[in-house]
């Protein structure tokens, strides 16, 4: 074991959990890697299809519009097959898409690639967080559920690499090169994950204790840990937390739960604290997207260049460093989520977002309404871009997944996590499809300015409804969303405030 964060609450991190995070995480670079290319792509594609604006914008938002419909399906599959073999039929299918996208002979065939590699991302957005969750400790969990976070970061990193390396390639070929050699991971990773155990929580849903137990003694520093968790989890599976029977025959009614039940107990019929929790998940994941992060991401180059750079070359480099310090600052936020606290870093982040989205939305009015080559207005546009991509990511990004995952009981986790990573697609997909047409209607600044007074709204909504969860096993979360405990809560920071 090794120590991570020092401090008040001291943890170690256990190395076998960690290395099934890790391994977990992979399918989060894939996706990274995918977002991040195709902002260069998209430059040779027009070039070589000569599509229309709105064709663009079909082709780049259409991913998440089909991980919509994947991360719906994902919940009720990985309830089904479980969180392990979910990950690699989510890298098959990511794999057949990246496939299909690099032959495409045309923009059709294109689509369709992009639509099934959208579909496996929406597989892997809900359950890597969630396998992560689910394998760590309350200490570490922040921490090993970032790590897909992480994995985003340096697959969009090495999609802005991959840019400018197969960039020097033919017209026909670079781009083809960059989308489909995404499928050699894809395939790796899906044969890879099956060396990694099963979640003891989804293990011990299916009644397999024995099974369980051994996975838990592996992922715990000790066995006195290892047996209080067996028990907390047993208890809040409806199973005697002193049985020692290897196979436990789940109840017809706990089976239901299981199924059918789980919607009706998260959407049509859930108790205050569940509404409290969907509230709280899809509220988080509908401000990552609204506050206007896949405009910076995948439009990046061209936000430069209205900012005034130019040079295709530049245009690339300039994406390559926001990929960095998105990855820089995401690591950061990894690292001391379990010290700082979840509610800390959302209030900060987003705080420094709205200054940065204003300021950058002051800049490109400024640019747009001169009529020559403003310097500082360029140089500050740069600075206030990469204040954003710093701000976001070392808050409301990695939060963001971690948040969601772990805030749900354990019969609605993976349903609870599917609702709202359905809902930070559809963001995800609104931006992506919207943002050029935006800017052209209000200007790219008045875009920016909408996107600030999203995140105004965002500040309010992380201090009145997201309670602190650092620190609190994922069987508490049902205590922590009760009504009694959130204005508790509140108003002890009120106090420390005025105080």
């Amino acid at each position: 074991m090794e120590s991570v964060v020092g401090g008040e609450n001291q943890r170690r991190l256990n190395k076998y959990a960690c290395a099934c995070a890790i391994v977990g995480s992979m399918i989060s670079i894939i996706f990274g890697y995918d977002t991040g290319v195709m902002s260069g792509a998209m430059i040779f594609i027009k070039e070589e299809f000569e599509v229309k604006e709105a064709q663009l914008e079909v082709l780049a938002g259409i991913l998440n519009l089909c991980a919509l419909v994947g991360s719906l399906c994902a919940g009720r599959t990985s309830d089904y097959i479980g969180r392990r073999y979910t990950i690699a039929l989510a890298s098959l299918i990511f794999m057949l898409g990246s496939v299909l996208m690099g032959y495409s002979p045309n923009y059709n065939v294109l689509l369709a690639g992009r639509c099934i590699a959208g579909v496996g991302v929406g597989f892997a957005l809900m359950i890597a967080p969630v396998y992560a969750a689910e394998i760590s400790s309350p200490k570490t969990r922040g921490f090993l559920s970032s790590l897909p976070e992480i994995g985003i970061s340096i697959g969009i990193l090495l999609g802005y690499i991959s840019n400018n390396l197969f960039a020097k390639l033919t017209l026909k070929l670079g781009w083809r090169v960059m989308l489909g050699i995404a499928a050699i991971p894809s395939l790796i990773l899906a044969i890879g994950i099956l060396k990694m155990p099963e979640s003891p929580r989804w293990l011990i849903m299916k009644g397999r204790i024995g099974e369980a137990k051994k996975i838990m003694y592996k992922v715990c520093d000790d066995e006195e840990e290892a047996q209080q968790r067996l028990k907390d989890i047993k208890r809040a599976a409806g199973i005697d937390e002193n049985c020692t029977d290897d196979i436990v025959q789940i109840s017809k009614s706990g089976q239901k739960a299981q199924t059918g039940g789980v919607w009706k107990e998260l959407l049509l019929k859930p108790t205050p604290t569940v509404r409290r929790m969907l509230l709280a998940g899809v509220g988080i994941h509908f401000f990552e997207h609204a506050t206007g992060t896949e405009a910076v991401i995948l439009y990046g180059p061209r936000i430069f260049k209205k900012a005034g750079v130019t040079a295709r070359k530049k245009l690339l480099l300039a994406t390559v460093g926001v990929g960095l310090t998105k990855l820089i600052f995401i690591t950061i936020s990894t690292f001391i989520i379990d010290r700082v606290g979840r509610r800390k870093l959302l209030i900060t982040s987003i705080a420094g977002m709205i200054v940065s989205l204003t300021g950058l939305a002051t800049c490109l009015t400024v640019v747009e309404q001169s009529d020559e080559k403003l310097i500082w207005a360029l140089v500050m546009s740069l600075i206030f871009v990469y204040t954003f991509i710093m701000f976001f990511n070392v808050g409301l990004c990695p939060v963001c997944w971690v948040y969601s995952a772990e805030i749900f009981p354990m019969k609605l986790r993976a349903a609870g996590a599917s609702v709202s990573v359905a809902v930070n697609r559809v963001m995800n997909a609104t931006v992506s499809m919207t943002f050029l047409s935006l800017s052209n209607a209000i200007t790219i600044g008045g875009a920016f300015y909408l996107y600030a007074g999203m995140a105004v709204l965002a500040l309010f909504f992380v201090y009145f409804c997201l309670p602190e969860t650092k620190g609190r096993s994922l069987e508490d979360m049902e205590e922590i969303f009760s009504k009694h405990s959130i204005a508790k809560n509140s108003k002890k920071e009120l106090e420390l405030a005025n105080s």
